[in-house]
């Protein structure tokens, strides 16, 4: 039986392997070496923070709300005992760190010297 379609040429073959090969290579490539453009950054608007806020504004905020969570912090040790207090006084303590640090910042923005 002879066949109506004859066999294509082994080089045809080879070039047409060869060029699936290279697109392969190349997609392979462009995927794990081609940085991907940056996205740009649309913070959520559940919890905005108004942007015409001035620093100090801020900051006097945070020393509050640092000043509470100590409070909280140290009044919660207070009713535990053994290692669950002793990790409710570092966490305290920790807090206490971050409302140092948002307090000299705050000098620094509003010196009151």
């Amino acid at each position: 039986m002879d066949k109506l379609i004859p066999d294509p040429p082994a080089d045809a073959i080879r070039v047409e392997d060869l060029t699936k090969d290279r697109e392969a290579i190349k997609r392979a490539v462009d995927f794990y070496f081609t940085p991907q453009p940056a996205q740009a950054h649309h913070p959520g608007t559940m919890f905005l923070v108004n942007p015409s806020i001035d620093p100090e504004t801020l900051l006097a905020h945070a020393y509050e709300s640092l000043a509470c969570a100590s409070a909280m912090a140290s009044n919660f040790a207070n009713e535990l005992s053994g290692l669950q207090r002793s990790t409710a006084l570092a966490i305290q303590q920790i807090v206490m760190l971050a409302e140092l640090a948002v307090n000299r910042a705050l000098d620094r923005v509003d010196p009151q010297a």
